[in-house]
């Protein structure tokens, strides 16, 4: 069957991201490398000048300024809420993803003991395993490492009930891969951890962009990201399971809030970019249909990812008709990301990623993405990492043919 992307609404989406303007060397650029960060929607873009424009303040003030900023930052803590189907209370706003990380991990190994456990993973962004490395250092904790299979590269579930043991504490497991795209099964992995008692805590940050998350259904206790992943400002975002988060003994300034989810969110928060946070959610939101916003977020991400899914299809297969290229994905029967890692046989990374951007203006990435422990295993880490093309619901099927047509130029010599 012929694929079409003909239902999606690429030119109002496009029109809607003032970056797609940019041009280099006289041809309109391509920004192929959203798994490092997305473009920003302009909504988002006019919801932090707004509030900048109108006189920006801290919090708990008598005048109107003040009392905005706390509207600003309730209103995005709902917006937050509907994106992952959790409580506001349970929201807390962060540097990034990492910081937030590490707080949490700080604050939870205070009540942890020598000889417990963390169960990490070895297909994950280090963001979600070094936090964790250092609290089981701290503590003397014994980390054990749930590993990939370099071959199908995805993790080798069927090591979950050896790993998950009465002394294990927690476990740290991303929704997907940001350097292969695999999508992982965190609701049969919480599943085994919830029988015994364990907390899962899930990087949902490269998954954000892609698709819809319901935390609840996944088996997430932590949840992290970054709204600069779909398509707003930096901000960090925590969701936390209201028990675990009221438990949480977190680092703080002794004046400062020891209720949820303030607590958490020390020193002042980037007040603008959080202003930025319901823009964002809700340009997903207008690409669907339904009575609220939850509903219209998930119909928008329905949209979003079969639009997606549809150019990655068309890129995996132009990829893969080149001689030389190589292609570091799972199988067509294990979902994923719109995100496609490769190497050419003769080729440095970054040479590829230096041509494509000097001769045809495509913007991608390589490296191995703090992925470092997959591409260690793989064996590419010593060699430049991957070139990483990564899709989002503003790149087309011209730009998917440009690149692949520009690999072909070059390889043609």
């Amino acid at each position: 069957m012929t694929m079409t992307t003909e239902r999606f609404p690429i030119e109002a989406v496009r029109e809607q991201f003032p970056a797609l303007k940019r041009t280099y060397k006289g041809k309109p650029v391509a920004y192929l490398d959203g798994p490092g960060g997305s473009q920003v929607v302009k909504s988002s873009m006019d919801a932090i000048y707004a509030y900048m424009a109108n006189g920006g303040a801290n919090l708990h003030g008598a005048f109107p300024s003040s009392r905005e900023t706390e509207t600003h930052i309730a209103d995005a803590k709902q917006a937050v809420a509907q994106l992952f189907h959790a409580d506001p209370e349970e929201i807390a706003f962060g540097a990034n993803m990492t910081t937030l990380t590490y707080a949490i991990a700080r604050a939870l190994g205070r009540q942890w003991q020598e000889d417990d456990e963390i169960v990490v993973s070895e297909l994950d962004h280090r963001a979600n395993v070094d936090p964790w490395l250092a609290i089981a250092k701290d503590r003397g904790m014994t980390i054990r490492w749930l590993k990939v299979d370099p071959h199908t590269l995805t993790l080798q579930l069927d090591e979950l009930d050896s790993l998950l043991t009465s002394k294990t504490k927690l476990i740290a497991v991303g929704l997907a891969s940001n350097a292969v795209g695999t999508i992982n099964d965190l609701a049969f992995i919480s599943q085994k951890a919830r029988d015994k008692g364990i907390l899962v805590a899930v990087d949902a940050v490269h998954a954000a962009p892609h698709f819809a998350i319901d935390r609840d259904a996944i088996g997430a206790d932590l949840l992290l990201c970054s709204a600069y992943k779909f398509f707003g400002p930096h901000v960090g975002i925590a969701v936390i399971r209201k028990p675990i988060f009221e438990a949480l003994d977190v680092y703080k300034l002794a004046p400062a809030p020891s209720f949820i989810p303030d607590k958490l969110e020390t020193g002042t928060q980037n007040h603008e970019g959080i202003a930025g946070i319901k823009p964002a959610i809700e340009f997903i939101a207008g690409l669907g249909a339904g009575d609220s916003l939850y509903e219209q977020i998930r119909s928008g991400y329905a949209l979003l990812e079969d639009y997606e899914n549809k150019l990655a299809e068309k890129l995996r297969k132009g990829l893969g008709e080149i001689d030389g290229v190589t292609l570091y994905q799972a199988d067509e029967h294990v979902p994923k990301t719109p995100t496609i890692a490769f190497r050419i046989a003769g080729y440095e990374p970054r040479d590829i990623c230096s041509r494509l951007c000097e001769e045809y203006s495509i913007f991608i990435a390589d490296g191995d993405f703090y992925a470092s422990t997959l591409a260690e295993k793989i064996g590419v880490r010593e060699h430049g990492g991957w070139i990483r093309a990564g899709l989002a619901p503003y790149n087309t099927e011209e730009e998917v043919e440009r690149l692949i047509d520009g690999l072909k130029q070059i390889l043609a010599g």
